[in-house]
């Protein structure tokens, strides 16, 4: 029995997808439509989980790039199986524990200092003197790994 396809509506409605953004995902290669006889684009049942994937898998921060990646690697034309989808869970993995490891740290950090070097908090001349944390690079070094540690004794204030 060949695969329900579902209107590009009716794909929309199940993913909360507009309809444009199914078509740019379509032009994309995230998804195929097949064309009915009226010429109307019909799609895989199979496609809601690709596009929610896709929905969720940005929203987690991966990129459109590394999303059609990851698809890319789904079979044509047939619905992705447990195994298709469990492969993917396993490479993006390491990718999601380090963004959960960064909102975690950014969560417990975020109200003191960062190590960005504004040295407007109190904390600031206790954590990072002297924004010594400038010394690893750019941007807010405590919470992309460095810590106050790592630059030398923290000082009393």
């Amino acid at each position: 029995m060949p695969p329900m396809l579902l209107s590009i509506g009716d794909l929309a409605r199940r993913t909360g997808l507009s309809v444009s953004a199914i078509r740019f995902y379509e032009q994309r290669g995230l998804v195929s439509a097949v064309r009915s006889a009226g010429n109307q684009r019909r799609f895989l049942r199979s496609d809601i989980r690709r596009l929610s994937f896709a929905l969720i898998a940005q929203r987690l921060g991966l990129s459109l790039s590394e999303i059609e990646t990851e698809l890319a690697t789904l079979p044509k034309g047939l619905p992705p199986t447990q195994g298709d989808w469990a492969a993917i869970s396993r490479r993006i993995r390491e990718r999601l524990d380090a963004r959960i490891a960064m909102l975690e740290r950014t969560r417990e950090k975020l109200d003191g200092c960062i190590g960005c070097g504004c040295l407007s908090l109190d904390r600031c001349a206790l954590y990072n003197p002297d924004d010594r944390a400038a010394r690893a690079g750019a941007g807010p070094r405590f919470l992309i790994g460095d810590s106050a540690e790592d630059f030398g004794e923290i000082q009393a204030s």
